[in-house]
């Protein structure tokens, strides 16, 4: 009998030390929760309407024990908000949290979830202010955790192993939803509310994740490794968005300079371009110390300097192939280091 124990106890002790090497092998990740819809409740499981950002995160972890099985996890609750609301406040405190992870060695990758309405904004200011190479991965969802069909859980599953995939390491912060991984700088919601709204038009996803496997296909150059310096501001300069149309009318360009805007961002038609009106309340607005970056309502494709618009002449500079709201970003924390065009316009063609 006291032989049996033995073996019984040595057999233990097996088990526990390989558990052990186990957990240890495993990445660390802390999961940052802001809200959105995926952790938004309802009243019905097959009604649209629902409530962002009800359910805490621990619930989320609790509904996805699949998570363990890849990783270490903690969670902790950044906001609790339905993505329109979110703001500069949240995102600087957001960034400086993990920057804060990384530099204290906390984790080796982490995961934010975030509502898909401004959760491309958010990927691509981290991905100016995260001075670290380990992964940043942004996730979401399409319908609330209540839903029938709800797809939050399988892509949290996902993101939580794109995070502790050793070859998402210097990949840059990207974001996890319906199987596809995409560069930060060049995602964009696409669909008021298909689950396949999130989509890169000039590029397309970087890589995939499938039966458990996170597989590359290639990654953005467009990672440099100097990032913004967000530590001790409280908030970033006014940079305004002014949408183009056909027989548009300056007053929004004049709003704007009167609230004494530090920058606007022209979404232009076509290639950045604006009626003879629009065109002189943009330059009135440029020879005031506003910068004037010109972007399209297109969705795609480039804005391309000193084609049909003389911007040097007007003392604009163009945001190459970044949407309006992205532009936005580049340009208030580009704005927190310089008003130089010059330096401005280059940030522009290597951010």
């Amino acid at each position: 009998m006291k032989r049996i124990h033995q073996i019984l106890f040595a057999f233990l002790f097996i088990i526990q030390i390989h558990g052990q090497v186990t957990n240890e092998n495993k990445a660390r990740i802390i999961i940052l929760a802001t809200g959105g819809t995926i952790a938004g409740s309802g009243e019905s499981s097959t009604k649209s309407a629902y409530t962002a950002g009800k359910i805490p995160i621990d619930n989320l972890l609790n509904a996805v024990p699949e998570m363990y099985k890849y990783a270490d996890i903690k969670g902790e609750q950044i906001a609790q908000i339905g993505s329109q609301d979110m703001n500069i406040e949240t995102w600087l405190k957001l960034s400086n949290r993990i920057n804060q992870i990384f530099e204290n060695n906390e984790a080796d990758g982490v995961v934010v979830t975030h509502g898909t309405d401004t959760q491309e904004e958010t990927a691509y200011f981290l991905s100016l202010t995260i001075n670290s190479k380990k992964p940043v991965v942004l996730v979401g969802a399409m319908r609330p955790a209540t839903a029938m069909s709800q797809d939050g859980n399988k892509n949290l599953l996902d993101a939580v192993m794109v995070a502790s995939s050793p070859e998402s390491k210097e990949i840059g912060v990207v974001t996890a939803m319906n199987e596809e991984i995409f560069a930060a700088r060049d995602v964009t919601k696409t669909i008021t509310t298909s689950i396949a709204t999130f989509q890169s038009r000039n590029f397309g996803p970087i890589g995939l994740i499938y039966d458990g496997k996170v597989s590359y296909y290639y990654k953005t150059l467009r990672n440099p490794a100097k990032k913004f310096n967000i530590k001790g501001l409280k908030t970033l300069p006014l940079v305004e968005i002014v949408y183009g149309y056909a027989d548009a009318k300056p007053s929004a360009i004049i709003a704007a300079q009167k609230d004494r805007a530090a920058g606007i961002v022209y979404a232009g038609m076509g290639n950045g371009n604006f009626n003879a009106t629009v065109g002189k309340a943009l330059e009135s607005a440029s020879k005031d110390g506003i910068i004037i970056c010109r972007s399209s309502r297109t969705g795609g494709g480039r804005v391309t300097l000193y084609n049909e618009v003389d911007d040097k002449a007007l003392g604009f500079i163009v945001a190459d192939d970044l949407n309006p709201q992205k532009a936005r970003i580049l340009l208030m924390l580009a704005l927190t280091e310089t008003k130089d065009k010059i330096k401005i316009q280059d940030m522009f063609f290597n951010y």
